[in-house]
């Protein structure tokens, strides 16, 4: 991992947008950047910070990171479900296969936890007991280890909040086939505890995550987007749990749990004006991310310190679709 230092210097060249002419259709979401180019797309992941629904800001390499920790995990779970990963021609960039995309997010958690009012534990805090369907005990304290997974999944939104479904809303509106839907749960389920076994390896509780699927042009269930990054997964670290848990303190974050605390501490949820996050903030963030990184697969992350991303990666993607 590169030192606070450098990662603060490197702070004004971030990759905030990509836009590259004659590369297909292009859709811009909260972090990654898209180009359809007929069966095949083009995945850009930025430097883009999100939480709350909107674009906060953004964090040094933090896209470097997000893609190869999807490639590391894409190629642990091939063995459970087809993924949608073709190639990665650049530290920021996949090429993928166009799929279907299913508008839900399987969202799976093993404990039940969460800062904002649409987490679990903020729907528990309140009174309620049939959260996404599912009825929870009595007596459950926040960051309490579930007696097992469960899955909350969501509507996917292109913009602002995702709605919460029910299994049986899933089937009554056909957002899919019953069967395909078993397959979706089943799936889930699998790469949820392949995560798990992989992380407690390495130190690690992978709290929660979301997948998301796609159908491809033969029918089949693909699994697309990314997973199991920070981004889309609570970490924490594993020998302090227990007795933090035991003492009602937060456990220890590596995820952007930190980033959410942050802003809810200078009163931002979501609405009205941004706050700007503070250098030193943002050096964090980046360690947080590329720590994350070194603790799952092992290895020191060095960055691709191109001043100029977007020409790299330009160049790069010259080689593979112009």
């Amino acid at each position: 991992m590169i030192s606070r230092q450098k990662i603060i210097e490197n702070i004004p060249f971030t990759l905030k947008k990509v836009m590259i002419t004659n590369l297909g259709k292009r859709y811009q979401g909260k972090v990654r950047d898209n180009y359809t180019m007929g069966d095949k797309r083009v995945i850009i992941t930025t430097d883009r910070q999100s939480a709350f629904d909107r674009v906060l800001g953004y964090i040094p390499f933090k896209g470097q990171v997000l893609t190869r920790i999807s490639e590391f995990w894409f190629s642990k779970t091939a063995d459970i479900v087809p993924n949608h990963l073709i190639l990665v021609p650049d530290p920021n960039v996949m090429l993928v296969r166009s799929c279907k995309i299913i508008p839900i997010e399987m969202v799976v958690r093993g404990y039940i936890t969460g800062v904002t009012d649409t987490s679990i534990w903020g729907s528990y805090e309140k009174g309620n007991r049939v959260i996404y369907g599912i009825k929870f005990p009595e007596g459950l304290r926040k960051n309490q280890k579930l007696s097992e997974p469960i899955i909350t999944p969501t509507t996917k939104a292109g913009q602002g909040h995702d709605e919460r479904l029910t299994g049986d809303e899933i089937i009554k509106r056909k957002i899919v086939s019953p069967k395909i839907w078993k397959q979706m749960k089943e799936t889930t389920l699998a790469l949820f505890e392949r995560g798990q076994k992989i992380c407690d390896r390495a130190g690690i509780i992978l709290v929660d995550t979301k997948y998301e699927f796609g159908i491809d042009k033969n029918g089949e269930l693909v699994l697309v987007d990314e997973i199991h990054t920070p981004d889309s997964s609570r970490y924490w670290i594993k020998k302090t749990y227990k007795k933090r848990f035991s003492l009602g303190k937060e456990p220890e974050s590596n995820d952007k749990e930190p980033l959410r605390i942050w802003f809810k501490k200078q009163g931002f949820t979501g609405k009205g004006k941004i706050p700007k996050m503070p250098s030193e903030f943002i050096a964090k963030m980046s360690m947080l991310y590329m720590g994350i990184y070194e603790k799952i697969i092992g290895k020191k992350f060095v960055p691709d310190l191109t001043k100029n991303v977007k020409k790299r990666i330009k160049d790069n993607l010259k080689e593979i679709v112009f």
